[in-house]
C-alpha cells in the first residue's frame, strides 16, 4: 500500500520510460549525502531496513491505478498496457547497502540499486524519505547518547512529531543507544523497552501532593517513579521519600536548575534511606545541556529527551540524494555493457559508475580513512567493504537484522571514531570534516566521463 507514497514525477517518468520502449533498460542508482549538516561530524545510517520492507511489498492496487488514471498529468499515459504493467509490478532488482548503524560521511553511497529503469526510478522518493528522516534522528540521538556517558537516555518526543514519524524516530533513537522510548506503538512494532512515569496533571488532579504520590505508589508499587517538581522540588523529593520509602524507584525533575536541584534531591533521598532511587531529568534537554550537567557533577542517572531529539532541532533535515550512476540494456543482475553516468553541475556533481566504500582503520582500531572506489575494484589489504548485498532479483539474501545487532554495531562504530569526530561542540574540530578519498581508478573514470560529455555537448 506504499506505492503512492511518492512524488508525481516518479510516475510520469515511469510512464515515459514505458511508452518510449525503455522499460527493459537497466539502471544503477545510488543514495548518498553530499555534505554534512551543520553541527555534525558524522552520520549514522538508518532507515535502510524500512526501504527493504517497502521493496518487498511494493504493489499497485486496482484502486490506486484507478486514481492515477484520473490525474490530468498522467491521463494520457494511463493506457490499458501501462495499467496492466502497474498491476503486475514487482520490484525485481538487486540492492546493496551499508548495514544499519554504520557511520558514514559525504558522497559515500548508503544504498545501491540495480534494476530495470522503471523500478529504479519509482522507489526514489520513498527511499529518500525513509533514509533521510531516520538517519537525521539517529545522528542526533548518537550525539545525545555520547553526551550522556554512563547515564541512560530515554526518547520522549512522540508529541513533537507526526505519529508515524514518531514511531520511526523511536526506533532510530533506540538503535543508536537510547535505553527506551515513551512511544508504546514503537514498543509493539520493534520490541523497544517502553518507559514513562506520570505527568504534572496527575499531581494536580489530587488534593495534595502526598495524595498524588500515595495513589501512584498504590497502583504501581513496583514501578514508582514520581514527578516531584509540580510545586516545590525539594519538598516534593522529601514527600516522595516519605510516602514511597523502599518502593521508590526514582524521582523525575522536569524544570529549574537541574544541576543544583539534583544534588539537593540526591542528599534528601539518601538521608531518607532511598539511596537506590534513581534521579531522572527531563525538560528541553539536548546534548549540550546534558554535557553541562555532567561537567557540573549532577548526580543524574537517566535523561528524558524529547523535542530536540525527534526534530533534530539544530539540523532538522538531511540532503540525501538518489542519482543515476550507470545505465545499460541488460536485465538486472545479468551481464551486459553498462555506461557510467555523472553530473557535473556546480555544487551537485556526482561520481560515475557503481561504487563500493573501502574503510581503513589504524592499529588501535580507529577510523583512519575511507576510499570510494568502483564496485569490484580490488581493495588494499586491511580494507573493510561497507556495502553488502541485501536483495537479489527482488528477494532478500538474508532475514532482517535484529535491533540488538544494530545497537551493537553503532556502539562499535562510534567507539571506533577518532576523538575529533566524537566531539559534540559546534565549533569545527581540528581536521574536520572527515572526507572520503576517491580511488585513482574512479578519478580516471570521472575525467573520462567528463571528456565524453564535453565532446557530446560540442
Amino acid at each position: 500500500m506504499d506505492a503512492l507514497h511518492t512524488d508525481l514525477y516518479q510516475l510520469t517518468m515511469a510512464a515515459g520510460y514505458f511508452h518510449r520502449g525503455m522499460a527493459s533498460r537497466v539502471a544503477t542508482c545510488e543514495l548518498f549525502v553530499r555534505r554534512l549538516p551543520r553541527h555534525r561530524r558524522f552520520l549514522v545510517a538508518m532507515g535502510l531496513e524500512r526501504v527493504a520492507r517497502y521493496l518487498e511489498g511494493l504493489r499497485f492496487t486496482d484502486e490506486q491505478i484507478a486514481y492515477l488514471r484520473g490525474l490530468p498529468a498522467l491521463a494520457d499515459a494511463m493506457t490499458p498496457a501501462f495499467c496492466s504493467y502497474l498491476r503486475d509490478f514487482r520490484f525485481r532488482g538487486d540492492v546493496w547497502a551499508v548495514p544499519e548503524g554504520t557511520v558514514f560521511f559525504p558522497n559515500e553511497p548508503l544504498l545501491r540499486v540495480t534494476a530495470p529503469i522503471i523500478e529504479a526510478q519509482l522507489i526514489e522518493t520513498f527511499a529518500l524519505s525513509a533514509v533521510n528522516h531516520a538517519t537525521t534522528i539517529a545522528s542526533k540521538a548518537a550525539r545525545i547518547v555520547l553526551a550522556a556517558g554512563d547515564a541512560g537516555v530515554m526518547e520522549f518526543g512522540t508529541r513533537r512529531a507526526h505519529p508515524e514519524a514518531a514511531v520511526d524516530a523511536a526506533r532510530a533513537a533506540y538503535a543508536v543507544g537510547c535505553v527506551g522510548t515513551s512511544n508504546v506503538e514503537a514498543g509493539v512494532r520493534f520490541g523497544i523497552p517502553v518507559l514513562g512515569t506520570a505527568a504534572h496533571m496527575w499531581t494536580m488532579a489530587h488534593p495534595t501532593e502526598e495524595a498524588a504520590f500515595e495513589g501512584y505508589v498504590a497502583v504501581f508499587p513496583s514501578a514508582a517513579i514520581l514527578l516531584i517538581d509540580t510545586y516545590d522540588t525539594l519538598v516534593g523529593a522529601a514527600r516522595a521519600a516519605a510516602v514511597a520509602r523502599d518502593k521508590l524507584k526514582g524521582v523525575r525533575l522536569d524544570s529549574g536548575d537541574l544541576a543544583a536541584l539534583s544534588v539537593a534531591v540526591r542528599q534528601i533521598l539518601d538521608d531518607a534511606g532511598c539511596a537506590s532511587a534513581k534521579i531522572v531529568a527531563s525538560g528541553d534537554l539536548n546534548e549540550h545541556r546534558i554535557a553541562e550537567l555532567r561537567r557540573a557533577g549532577a548526580p543524574i542517572d537517566l535523561y528524558g529527551v524529547g523535542t530536540d531529539l525527534v526534530t533534530s532541532i539544530d539540523a532538522p533535515s538531511l540532503g540525501g540524494v538518489y542519482k543515476l550512476v550507470e545505465i545499460g540494456g541488460a536485465e538486472a543482475g545479468a551481464g551486459g555493457e553498462r555506461t557510467p553516468i555523472a553530473k557535473f553541475s556546480e555544487g551537485k556533481a556526482t561520481l560515475p559508475g557503481a561504487h563500493q566504500v573501502h574503510r581503513f582503520r589504524d592499529p588501535a582500531g580507529k577510523l583512519a580513512r575511507d576510499v570510494i572506489a568502483l564496485d569490484g575494484e580490488p581493495a588494499a589489504p586491511g580494507a573493510e567493504p561497507l556495502l553488502a548485498p541485501v536483495m537479489r532479483r527482488g528477494a532478500r539474501v538474508a532475514p532482517p537484522e535484529g535491533l540488538d545487532a544494530v545497537r551493537a554495531r553503532v556502539r562499535a562504530e562510534i567507539a571506533g571514531l577518532p576523538d575529533a569526530l566524537r566531539r559534540i561542540d559546534d565549533d569545527p574540530a581540528p581536521g574536520a570534516p572527515f572526507a572520503a578519498e576517491v580511488s585513482p581508478r574512479l578519478g580516471a573514470l570521472v575525467e573520462a566521463v567528463r571528456a565524453r560529455v564535453v565532446a557530446g555537448a560540442g
